[in-house]
């Protein structure tokens, strides 16, 4: 399997031959669901979910499908009837060929003034990696072989990342999340989780790629 890192929090999977797509936000680039067999939204906030980015990637390929939960589906499912799915935690699925576990359940707290909306993780083929959506949600009683860590959002500071790493446990940790961490303070973020987050810690440049187990 292969991954390559999109903009933010989108990333794309390919193996044999089949491509899955997760997150293919606002910030994200304009074809990053083209050529997509099969792609999971997280959660509803734009830079997760784009309909414009959605349908693109649905009409290029008439038999991709999506997966995602209730509050985004409900938006996509007229334009596109029997190729939307809905999931929620617990569930389990195939996509594409990849097979896909659902956990969580509600977006990390923004403000106790600013209501929370649902958000889900994807766990894919075993654990071989973990996209946890807007959350800091633990898989519980498996194991994560490549975690994509949210490393800079509103909802969250670095301490909680660092923690979140060494709760998961993962082989290693892979930024998503990223385009509002300027380039200046990378490398902060970098040697706290580096050193305190207890794993293997790196990031991707968009566009670049690393394979995973």
């Amino acid at each position: 399997m292969e991954l390559t890192k999109k903009t933010h929090a989108c990333v794309r999977l390919e193996k044999d031959g089949r491509t899955l797509v997760i997150d293919p936000g606002v910030f994200s680039e304009e074809d990053a669901a083209v050529g997509a067999d099969a792609i999971l939204v997280t959660h509803e906030h734009v830079d997760h979910f784009n309909e414009d980015r959605l349908r693109a990637g649905m009409e290029a390929n008439p038999a991709a499908e999506i997966w995602t939960l209730a509050s985004v589906a409900d938006q996509l499912a007229g334009a596109f009837p029997g190729r939307v799915h809905t999931v929620g935690e617990g569930d389990a699925f195939t996509a594409a060929g990849f097979e896909v576990e659902v956990h969580g359940q509600m977006h990390a707290v923004i403000h106790p003034d600013i209501p929370r909306v649902t958000n889900v993780g994807y766990f894919i083929d075993g654990g071989a990696v973990f996209h946890p959506g807007d959350a800091l949600t633990v898989p519980e009683g498996r194991t994560v072989d490549t975690l994509l860590l949210p490393v800079h959002a509103p909802w969250n500071k670095v301490a909680e990342i660092i923690d979140y790493v060494r709760e998961v446990a993962p082989r290693r940790a892979i930024d998503i999340h990223d385009s509002l961490l300027q380039d200046h303070a990378r490398p902060i973020y970098d040697s706290m989780i580096d050193k305190l987050g207890g794993t293997d810690h790196g990031r991707l440049t968009p566009g670049h790629s690393t394979a995973l187990r």
